[in-house]
């Protein structure tokens, strides 16, 4: 047996080594709305608890847009954090200026390639190294609904078809309610122009658009038909939609005062806080011709390159933690997600989240996964803005035809590219 106080020694030095390693690190990201908070919080309280300091650096609105532009002037002025929520092809730009670090260490120690999907795995890689790890799942083709409102107004079933939808949201008008909550910002506008186009189009038009920019595709006359669904959808809505955050118009289903919403799987965060139950007090489904599509927004945090030895080892810490199991099941319950690892058990998580799995893995065997546009995952930051420029003016000008959008928008991505 070892004399007692070698037994102190060696403690007092594992505490020493252990606060040597400790540090502060500056994490930015978005979630600010319940549900994001919440999870988000959830990944603080398991950072501190290895000793660990979370500068929380949360910047509301625009989908992540505020939030990038407050990055790019952090970078410029040579004062990045240390941590930032960063997703798709934008992790590969920020790679490629030399601001990510490598965190192949523990990548490789935990053999992130064996339970994380190829193709999302990549999308957190610079020139095959890890530089970011991916936290979730997130479906973006969702259409949530408040029984209640659908019961009054004389609807069994979520539509299946936008003529389904249009004839039950006329049905939902006459009992008194909004057929669908929207907030009027771009990539609001975006997210439901991007679900309208996969239905209309499907997975294969999807991707000639919006990943491969296709010329022919963005005038064709698939996207005039989308473009004229999508706009058709404006009557669905109140008049009060301009600046409205996503949360907000989520809320109005979750009260009853509109029938339905398309939004990503965050949306059912917000229904959770509020103590609703899935197929009870709402029901989550596929929207209108998108059942056999997976739209995917991944979110990731990016490790930028820091001199410190303790935050590069709090950046380890972190990510380990993110992609434990533990923390997948938790966070992603809170979160309305579901878990990036494809090894985590989901006996316990909602109906919809369960439904949200299998539609992925269906959706990756049968072809129809696409990466979302509307929320960073298909295409170059300045592209995407010029989509959202495009998107948004065509349902706001009530003059412009589906036509000259549809040319507006080639243009446009053209000069963008």
């Amino acid at each position: 047996m070892k004399p007692i106080h070698t037994l102190a020694v060696g403690a007092a030095l594992a505490a020493a080594v252990g606060q040597a390693n400790a540090a502060e690190i500056e994490v930015l990201h978005w979630w600010t709305s319940g549900g994001e908070a919440k999870a988000a919080n959830m990944l603080k309280q398991k950072l501190e608890a290895k000793g660990h300091t979370w500068k929380d650096f949360a910047v509301a609105g625009g989908g992540g847009d505020s939030a990038m532009t407050v990055l790019k002037s952090r970078a410029i002025s040579g004062n990045p954090p240390a941590v930032a929520q960063i997703k798709g092809p934008l992790i590969q730009e920020w790679g490629e200026m030399g601001f990510l670090g490598n965190i192949d260490e523990v990548a490789e120690k935990e053999n992130w390639n064996a339970f994380l999907p190829e193709r999302l795995a990549a999308d957190d890689k610079v020139d095959g190294h890890f530089a970011a790890v991916p936290v979730n799942i997130h479906r973006i083709n969702w259409l949530w609904a408040n029984t209640e409102v659908l019961e009054k107004s004389g609807i069994d079933t979520l539509p299946k078809t936008w003529d389904e939808f249009f004839a039950d949201a006329k049905k939902i008008r006459e009992a008194g309610f909004i057929p669908l909550a929207h907030g009027g910002q771009p990539w609001q506008d975006a997210t439901v122009f991007e679900v309208v186009l996969m239905g209309t189009g499907g997975a294969d038009f999807y991707r000639k658009a919006f990943v491969d920019l296709d010329p022919e595709a963005l005038t064709s006359d698939t996207m005039v038909e989308s473009l004229k669904t999508f706009k058709k959808l404006r009557g669905t809505m109140d008049p009060d939609i301009a600046g409205r955050d996503w949360n907000i118009a989520t809320s109005m289903v979750i009260s009853g005062k509109a029938a339905m919403q398309i939004m990503g799987d965050w949306a059912k965060g917000e229904f959770t806080a509020a103590g609703l139950e899935p197929g009870k007090d709402y029901l989550c489904e596929a929207a209108p011709m998108t059942e056999h599509m997976f739209s995917y927004n991944v979110d990731s945090f990016a490790m930028f390159q820091v001199d410190d030895e303790g935050q590069h080892q709090a950046q380890m810490d972190l990510a380990s933690l993110i992609l434990s199991k533990d923390f997948q099941a938790t966070f992603n319950k809170a979160k309305g997600s579901i878990p990036v690892r494809m090894d985590v058990p989901l006996d316990d998580f909602d109906p919809c989240a369960k439904a949200s799995h299998e539609a992925f893995l269906a959706a990756q065997d049968g072809g129809g996964l696409v990466p979302s546009l509307a929320h960073g995952m298909a295409v170059s930051a300045s592209v995407q803005g010029a989509v959202f420029d495009v998107i948004t003016n065509f349902f706001n000008d009530p003059d412009m035809s589906a036509e000259t959008a549809a040319e507006r928008l080639a243009s446009a991505v053209r000069a963008a590219s």
